[in-house]
């Protein structure tokens, strides 16, 4: 049995476990989202 996760639903599940518990974060979580998927978009590692 082979247990991988990508690191996409993880982070999904952590960032809306936090916005329910502090929607504050909600800018901050979205804001870093956008450029780490930018980055990894800018150099190549997909």
């Amino acid at each position: 049995m082979n247990l991988s996760l990508s690191i996409g639903p993880l982070v999904a599940l952590i960032a809306g476990i936090l916005i329910l518990l502090v929607p504050r974060l909600l800018n901050y979580i979205v804001a870093i989202y956008l450029i780490v998927i930018g980055v990894i978009g800018l150099v190549g590692m997909k």
